[in-house]
């Protein structure tokens, strides 16, 4: 019988490895059948064992599934391609068929080799080589258009970042996912370039030549925008805006809608009505994606479904705080850690090791959230509103994060500080810990009022000394670092002053005090012991001021203060003051 040639290496692969055909083993070493390969194909080009292998690829023996994954095959041409280290023009063709195939498109290549058409039915990509195979450019071509070079593809293919580019190809793909024929997903993405116009209008509202990247992320109308130069992508930090399709028909603009971005009430661009010959009714959405899922607060999700008019569907509610602990360990972590985990030890320099009890707290609705994937709307006017209520969420759930580590247990006897983060309101949180000079629970609450607004506020039991940091102060300390450690590591740091200070004083104090009868001694201390209550208070509200005094703004900090929490936090206070007590003493 004869044997096809493109099967033949494969029968020499089996055949002389030591297996004859009639099954029986063979003793033959490696070295002898290597040496038996070279002699057989040292005649023979290495495109030509390239091709052979590809073809082999593309048309495998009828094998069972299971022999799939350890291809003797699929390990031969990674060889290969490591040998040669893909400099050369046809195996950096083939790595782009290969690739291409894999992602549903079709490949053509010119008749000179040197450039490579990757199609689809709505745009295609140009590749252009060099005979030593390296690359010249890569150009771009949506349906209708010219086609335009996309530096980020060019800088992917000369890294040899395939991983990269197919998941572009992937995106460009996913982009013209939309029911109906070509005319259809042609309207599409018309109706995805008047997006992008109107973001870009957006993006130059109250805009200065001289403004920087972090100031349009903080503070811009849709953060920093980068236009599309190759599949979806026109990013923020971690956002994409793009188009989906869907079941519905929805209307969506063909055309920009802003009239003039400065027209507008409160810096606000004014837009056209979405009348018949604007839009079109499509079964698609736009959609902002993200790259890793956020958690987010049922009260977030229901003021974006307020805004844009659209559910987000899929979603499955859990402790908001479970989520935000799942996804800071998802970062921060190299391997799958349970998110049932609640103690995390995080440590900084020139401080003691810090061990932070995360409380997730109970199925209150407005404790409760989800991760979301991505957010569908409508409309351009949209999109200014999401990106706000998407920074206060970040901002929040990046103070929760800076509590979690990898480290969930102790992996040394060192000092520890002992904290405890628990859920206050929707958008606030305490953190519960031992008065550095006292015994007595103290605690910093912290609320995000906006994404650049925090207000905090530092709680202590009237008895105890004051620590001198104002709530001003501190808003400013977390506002800069967003890190709960680095602002407890403050507090502390300072507290230490305030007793090394206090020590000092009062050895000065009993240096100069002249010597006075014991009846005298008692008198003063009962005296003493009649004020403490107004000057205690005074000291833990208005923590950076010396002086008494009896105005309105103080006694109502005073009242607040005496009803630290509500009714949960003050019935409390006793058992995690005994839990932390406790805790440190194993």
């Amino acid at each position: 019988m004869s044997v096809p040639p493109a099967c033949q290496l494969i029968l020499d692969l089996e055949n002389r490895g030591g297996v004859s055909c009639r099954g029986v083993v063979t003793a033959i070493s490696t070295n002898a059948l290597m040496e038996q390969l070279r002699l057989k194909y040292q005649q023979r080009p290495w495109t030509e064992t390239l091709r052979l292998v590809y073809f082999c690829m593309e048309n495998p023996l009828r094998r069972p599934v299971s022999h799939a994954p350890d291809s003797p095959l699929l390990s031969c041409m990674e060889k290969i391609e490591r040998t040669l280290h893909a400099k050369s023009m046809f195996s950096v063709m083939n790595a782009l068929e290969s690739l291409s195939r894999q992602k549903g498109l079709n490949v053509h290549v010119s008749p000179s080799g040197t450039t490579c058409y990757i199609t689809s039915m709505m745009f295609y990509l140009e590749v252009q080589l060099e005979k030593d195979g390296n690359l010249m450019d890569v150009k771009l071509a949506h349906f209708g258009e010219a086609p335009v070079v996309c530096d980020d593809l060019v800088q992917l293919l000369r890294m040899k970042n395939y991983d990269a580019f197919g998941k572009i190809l992937e995106d460009l793909s996913n982009m013209y996912q939309i029911p109906g024929n070509s005319e259809m997903k042609a309207k599409g993405y018309l109706a995805l370039q008047a997006l992008e116009k109107d973001l870009y209008s957006m993006s130059l509202l109250d805009r200065t030549q001289d403004v920087n990247r972090v100031t349009e992320i903080l503070h811009g109308k849709v953060g920093h925008l980068v236009p599309r130069t190759r599949g979806s992508q026109v990013c923020g930090t971690k956002t994409v805006v793009t188009i989906e399709g869907t079941d519905m028909l929805h209307k969506l603009p063909l055309s920009p809608l802003i009239v003039d971005p400065q027209s507008g009430e409160d810096s606000n661009p004014a837009f056209l009505q979405l009348t018949d010959e604007l839009s079109m009714d499509l079964p698609a959405l736009f959609v902002l994606k993200f790259h890793q899922p956020v958690p987010m607060s049922s009260s977030s999700i229901e003021d974006i479904h307020r805004l844009t008019g659209i559910q987000i569907s899929g979603l499955k509610l859990a402790p908001l705080y479970e989520l935000i602990v799942w996804s800071a360990l998802k970062d921060k972590c190299s391997e799958e850690l349970s998110t049932n985990e609640s103690c995390f030890f995080v440590s900084l320099p020139d401080c003691p090791k810090h061990c932070y009890f995360i409380n997730k707290g109970s199925e209150k609705s407005d404790l409760a959230g989800a991760l979301v994937s991505k957010i569908p709307f409508s409309h351009p006017k949209c999109v200014p509103g999401v990106i706000e209520i998407l920074r206060h969420q970040v901002a929040y759930n990046t103070l929760i994060s800076s509590c979690v580590s990898d480290k969930h247990i102790n992996e040394d006897d060192s000092e520890l500080l002992y904290f405890e983060v628990v859920p206050h309101r929707n958008t606030s949180f305490c953190v519960f810990f031992l008065h550095p000079v006292k015994e007595n629970l103290a605690c910093v609450m912290i609320d995000v009022i906006t994404s650049r607004e925090v207000h905090c506020h530092l709680q202590l039991n009237p008895q105890d000394p004051a620590l001198s940091y104002s709530d001003d102060f501190i808003a400013r300390v977390v506002k800069s670092c967003m890190s709960v450690p680095v602002v407890m590591r403050a507090i502390f740091r300072n507290a230490a002053k305030v007793k090394a200070d206090s020590k000092t004083q009062d050895m000065d104090v009993d240096t100069k005090q002249p010597h006075e009868p014991p009846s005298a001694q008692i008198t003063d201390s009962d005296s003493l012991k009649e004020s403490p209550s107004v000057a205690g208070q005074h000291d833990l509200v208005v923590t950076n001021k010396s002086s008494i005094t009896d105005s309105t703004e103080e006694n109502l900090s005073t009242a607040k203060l005496e009803t630290l929490g509500g009714n949960t936090e003050k019935s409390n206070l006793s058992s995690r003051t005994e839990t932390l007590c406790r805790v440190e003493e194993n």
